[in-house]
């Protein structure tokens, strides 16, 4: 997959116009990936790994904007330009401002198609807006959608004019907690555990051309061990049409199968090599559609040979298993904000990095906290090698039920809008389709600390009808149900495991949050700079009291605990409990002590 994403990040084509007056917004840190921001050439890699097609170009750039009241039409003149993909509200887009309910975000940009698209549909993508936005091209409606964490496009091919350049804009409203939809930890009045809003388009804006007689629409591999085989479902615009799918194992082609157009082609794998966190094997497939026997599409994309299950151990402790075997999941978690850009990183690398980081300090698992993060970090978890648990995220300024820690069956749920709950099962179903391609991805949270947590088991039977192929962890640390797969509770500061039950796996779903403030490197230094787990005195308080924690896990693990969370990667506004500094520029650990106790938490259960 290297090669194909080198070779197709030289084929973008960038339309964006450099300003000269565009410079980062306000005084607050930021990471050393900032200044490498180029408005001419912003996020240029490709943004769907899951389904590589050649031909594409990037629309990120600086876009006009314009802030007007919610009843306003299109403004006739802008305030001003921002750069696309980051939110209004972060340094990055060189706005900086804050959008409340009563408010519209308009974007304008114009934009030109390639003339060798000119007998092709023409598909726009967005990778993520929040929350609510409406597409136009010349002045027509061509696309709405409501979610801010999912991918969704628009065949804008009917409203174009024939030549010349097209004027794209994107009306967005973003109530943020004023609303009754999904948020994470954006609230409009910060500090404690929330942070700044995100509105708008934070994810890249791109179009591609793709054939009017057919063309591919989603590709889903899956495994089957036993059987040896790689396992691919299909889905094209028409159901006509032959898929021919071709499997490589490091450019030497190992498998064929073809199938028609919506069906499934088994693949067998000579002497399959197992994805695992130490070993992420992918396989490359190719696939082409043929339609009246004419080859119409042709896509890139991988798989992986692994699976995740459950299984007692011979003491009738219930395990999570990856492979067939027991795995001890030890993670951070993870908020995936970035001082400069928000819910954006400021370049690829730096999406990589937060990844490789946790990797380096031994860990296995990263816990997505509350937040979607764009496809390109999913298949840096699936390539370098990383176990995701995948939150949902909830309204938790909002709705807090009551909370019955520790207790099974305790608590109540709050009496949730239905509102609310067609916006949550809209966005979630929308989350399962994008994640459920990435292997890396081995267990979904629907609720976090009870908080929005409503019809709990409902919920849960609903996403195992959606995706039954990974775990369910019905509420990390929230209202303890029986149903799903796990029981998760959190504990800080310190490790503990005051709950088991005989017929669920046992997770740890938060514990640490030591915290260390580092100098120069705050966010706010006046606000209040705090960790869960109360604030060290230096790197080396910190160090001890991190190993002494680790090492407390290891008779949790004889005792049946198959998991544990510690919070959390970086430091967040004023949040201080990281691994390393919010700018990425400190990390607070020497990394081979840390490294080599989180592999002996790890290796504990094989033991």
């Amino acid at each position: 997959m290297k090669k194909i994403f080198l070779a197709l990040v030289l084929l973008v084509v960038s339309i964006s116009t450099v300003s000269a007056e565009w410079k980062i917004a306000g005084d607050k840190i930021r990471t050393k990936w900032a200044e490498e921001v180029n408005p001419s050439n912003v996020l240029p890699e490709y943004p769907r790994p899951q389904l590589v097609r050649g031909e594409w170009q990037n629309l990120n750039g600086l876009w006009n904007y314009a802030i007007t009241d919610i009843n306003a039409a299109k403004p006739s003149q802008f305030d001003g330009e921002i750069l696309v993909p980051f939110a209004i509200e972060s340094a990055l887009s060189g706005v900086q401002k804050k959008l409340n309910e009563k408010q519209l975000l308009w974007y304008e940009r114009e934009f030109t198609v390639p003339s060798k698209w000119a007998s092709q549909r023409i598909i726009l993508h967005f990778g993520a807006v929040d929350w609510s936005a409406d597409v136009y091209v010349n002045d027509i409606l061509v696309g709405s959608h409501t979610g801010g964490y999912t991918p969704f496009a628009c065949d804008i091919t009917e409203a174009l004019k024939k030549r010349g350049t097209q004027k794209l804009v994107v009306r967005v409203w973003d109530p943020t907690e004023k609303g009754e939809q999904p948020v994470g930890k954006q609230l409009s009045t910060l500090g404690k555990i929330w942070y700044t809003p995100v509105s708008g388009i934070w994810q890249t804006v791109w179009m591609e051309p793709v054939s009017k007689q057919n063309h591919i629409v989603k590709i889903h591999p899956e495994s089957d061990l036993t059987r040896s085989e790689i396992i691919v479902k299909t889905e094209c615009e028409k159901r006509e049409g032959t898929l021919t799918v071709e499997v490589f194992d490091n450019g030497t082609k190992i498998g064929e199968g073809s199938t028609l157009c919506g069906s499934t082609v088994k693949i067998h794998i000579p002497n399959a090599k197992w994805w695992t966190p130490d070993t992420p094997h992918l396989y490359d497939l190719k696939v082409t559609l043929k339609y009246d026997g004419k080859v119409v599409d042709k896509a890139d994309t991988y798989a992986a040979m692994r699976s995740i299950g459950k299984k007692r151990d011979k003491y009738g402790h219930l395990r999570a298993t990856l492979n067939g075997e027991p795995i001890f999941m030890y993670g951070t978690l993870d908020q995936g904000w970035w001082p400069d850009g928000l819910y954006t990183a400021p370049t690829d690398e730096a999406l990589a990095w937060d990844i490789k980081l946790t990797k380096d300090l031994g860990f296995n698992t990263i816990r997505k906290h509350i937040k979607v993060e764009p496809a390109r970090w999913l298949y840096h978890c699936d390539r370098l090698g990383m176990l995701v648990w995948q939150d949902m995220p909830s309204s938790e300024p909002m709705k807090p039920s009551t909370w019955a820690r520790w207790i099974i069956n305790g608590g109540s749920d709050f009496p949730i809008s239905e509102e609310y709950k067609r916006n949550y099962y809209k966005e979630f179903s929308e989350i399962v389709d994008m994640c459920r391609f990435f292997p890396s991805v081995v267990m979904w949270v629907p609720f976090n600390e009870s908080c929005s947590q409503f019809d709990t088991e409902k919920v849960v039977e609903w996403l195992a009808e959606q995706d039954h192929s990974r775990l369910i962890n019905p509420a990390s640390g929230g209202n303890i149900r029986e149903c799903g797969d796990v029981m998760d509770w959190h504990s800080y500061p310190s490790p503990t495991m005051p709950i088991h039950h005989a017929d669920y796996i046992m997770m740890l779903g938060e514990y640490g949050g030591l915290g260390l403030v580092v100098a120069d490197h705050l966010w706010n230094p006046d606000m209040r700079n705090w960790g869960y787990g109360g604030n060290r005195k230096d790197k080396e308080d910190l160090k001890k009291t991190y190993i002494g924690y680790a090492e407390m896990i290891l008779p949790l693990i004889l005792q049946g605990l198959s998991g544990a969370i510690y919070t959390q990667t970086t430091d967040v506004e004023g949040e201080v409990n990281g691994l390393v500094t919010y700018d990425r520029k400190v990390i607070k650990f020497d990394i081979e002590p840390i490294h080599d106790v989180n592999q002996k938490v790890i290796k504990a259960l094989g033991r």
